[in-house]
């Protein structure tokens, strides 16, 4: 069941886009979520797996410290006598892009998650139906080809590990970047010529 949101109260609540989908899980299900998710991330974590450069999502890493990555190194390259560029690039809608056949190579290639691990995670994100409320009234359900449910526990693991491809994109041209969920901060300095 999928409950639209305002995403901020002086949005249009006439425009669709205004709204983001939440969706309404029973107790259940967030309960065993909770627990594939606790276990997903203590294996992530003993292997370090997560981005290096990623502060969302885990424990101790928060906006504060993304904030406080991007602006050290914006800090060091101005003390160095260079120039510094800063582009920020809000990934909105990227919840709802995860193409989960991609997500799963990638959980299994990237994270080593196989067999049964792997088969629950594959009937956790397919075939699934969403079923929309709103104003009291049900839509029929629609089938879920790709994204991940925003308001689930387990989505944001899941999202961190489809976007680490991003991560080693910018990393190979030499950048610097940092990522704080669906925003990313890619960072370039150059020393100045006179």
């Amino acid at each position: 069941m999928v409950q639209p949101r305002l995403k901020k109260i002086t949005l249009d609540p006439d425009d669709l886009n205004s709204y983001r989908p939440i969706s309404n899980f029973t107790f259940l299900s967030k309960v065993v979520e909770r627990v594939a998710a606790d276990r997903l991330r203590r294996h992530i974590e003993s292997q370090q797996l997560f981005p290096v450069r990623q502060s969302a999502y885990r424990p101790h890493y928060s906006t504060e410290t993304a904030v406080t990555a991007v602006h050290d190194e914006i800090i060091k390259a101005i003390d160095a006598g260079n120039v510094c560029a800063v582009v920020l690039l809000d990934l909105s809608a990227a919840f709802d892009t995860v193409d989960h056949q991609i997500l799963l190579q990638i959980m299994n290639r990237r994270f080593a998650v196989a067999s049964r691990v792997l088969d629950w995670c594959q009937s956790y994100l397919c075939q699934r139906s969403q079923t929309f409320c709103i104003n009291g009234q049900q839509s029929g359900p629609f089938p879920v080809d790709c994204s991940v449910p925003q308001g689930s526990v387990l989505g944001s693991l899941e999202f961190i590990g489809y976007t680490e491809d991003l991560a080693d994109l910018i990393n190979s041209h030499q950048l610097s970047h940092h990522l704080y969920a669906d925003d990313t901060q890619v960072i370039a300095s150059t020393t100045t010529a006179i």
